[in-house]
């Protein structure tokens, strides 16, 4: 019988992070305590949002209407990189990067894990910025899936191609 598997991945879901970067700037544009400070939420490049307003504060609710649209359509936080809000003439700027992929650093975490802690006769292989856990008893990939979802990992986690 051939080996069952999955991969681990951590991709966006760029259509889904579209679609809350909008609903954050249509609310952003119409909430009465926004209004008058020039706070704006827009795409800067492929994988970084641009965050501006005339004050800190206000730049970080914008980020946070940001986040709260992106918990209701079930993206992980992890995926963003919010960088330090920073002056930029009268404006304050936040820069969030968009975190996608496993690093090899952590991909050698999660195999060490699941090579330790994880049922005996599942293999594990780094397949460039993913992970292929194969094994031939199904009931061990479910055992491995609730141990990686249990760890607190700093980039999200998603499971993939389960045949």
């Amino acid at each position: 019988m051939a080996d069952s598997s999955f991969d681990i991945v951590s991709k966006i879901d760029r259509q889904e992070v579209d679609n809350a970067l909008s609903q954050a700037a249509r609310e952003v544009a119409q909430r009465y305590d926004f209004k008058g400070t020039g706070a704006e939420i827009r795409w800067s490049g492929e994988k970084a949002i641009e965050i501006s307003a005339n004050a800190e504060e206000r730049a970080k609710a914008v980020l946070d209407v940001f986040k709260e649209k992106l918990v209701k359509r079930d993206q992980s936080l992890k995926i963003l990189d919010a960088g330090e809000p920073r002056q930029s003439g009268k404006e304050t700027k936040i820069s969030v990067a968009l975190k996608e992929g496993i690093t090899s650093e952590d991909a050698k975490k999660v195999g060490k894990l699941i090579r330790d802690e994880g049922p005996k006769g599942v293999k594990v292989q780094v397949q460039g910025d993913e992970l292929r856990v194969s094994s031939k008893k199904r009931d061990d990939l479910q055992a491995v899936i609730a141990l990686v979802k249990a760890q607190d990992y700093d980039f999200a986690v998603q499971f993939t191609n389960y045949r």
